[in-house]
């Protein structure tokens, strides 16, 4: 909320501005990226690249942004946690009665990004979006933790919520049956599979030689097989 006084605002403002251009990327040692070395499939890559996330020390290194298109095909994105990478496609779960539900049954595509600052890496995957069966998101749910469990019982996501008093009201009732009830049912919670068409790796460079490795899966192709590579400028 702007204040009544323009010279507060400016002052904000700039104060706001000094601190962003203050900032530094990757004042760090970077891992060098050779394309000629990359594997012939994405999932191999994806794989050591995870594994070298978490070596690296990279907090929540499987935190990814899901991008989704809404009714009018506007953009709306969000973070969530990764599930698993396989031959499939890359997993995550949600209600499918929030949002982003709505949004994939409507249209069933979406855009994963993820960002590794401590190796100044990301990866870009695009692919349509298919729904797990039944058992398959039962088994989700209950592979995750009292917490994770107590949070799907809570409210129903995306809906609004009248307090955080009735948040916490909530929220702590749904701990209470998830403790008391480790096999409850949340009967909307799904798990998704991206299915990739396009996955994108990007090495940063202090130097700004980015390199971009864009793998893009021939129609009718899986996850592990005809693939071709190509080098985009950064």
């Amino acid at each position: 909320m702007r204040s009544n006084d323009p010279m507060t605002d400016d002052t904000a403002q700039r104060s706001f501005r000094d601190l962003l251009h203050a900032q530094r990327v990757w004042d760090t040692e970077l891992p060098a990226f050779d394309p000629e070395t990359a594997p012939p499939a994405p999932l191999a890559l994806f794989h050591a690249w995870f594994a070298e996330a978490v070596a690296a020390g990279q907090p929540e290194p499987h935190a990814m942004a899901l991008a989704t298109a809404d009714a009018e095909g506007l953009p709306d994105v969000r973070t969530l946690l990764l599930h698993d990478a396989d031959e499939r496609g890359f997993h995550f779960a949600s209600h499918a009665t929030s949002a982003k539900g709505h949004q994939l049954a409507a249209r069933p595509h979406a855009a994963l990004g993820f960002y590794w600052p401590a190796q100044g890496r990301q990866v870009r995957v695009r692919g349509p979006v298919v729904r797990c069966t039944p058992a398959e998101s039962h088994a989700d749910l209950h592979a995750r933790s009292t917490g994770a469990l107590a949070a799907a019982l809570t409210g129903t996501q995306s809906e609004v919520v009248g307090s955080v008093a009735e948040l916490h009201r909530t929220a702590d009732a749904a701990r209470d049956r998830a403790m008391a009830e480790p096999d409850a049912e949340a009967p909307t919670w799904t798990r998704y599979v991206v299915e990739p068409t396009e996955v994108e790796f990007f090495q940063g460079d202090a130097r700004r030689r980015h390199i971009r490795l864009r793998y893009c899966r021939a129609e009718g192709g899986g996850t592990d097989g005809d693939w071709t590579r190509e080098l985009l400028w950064p």
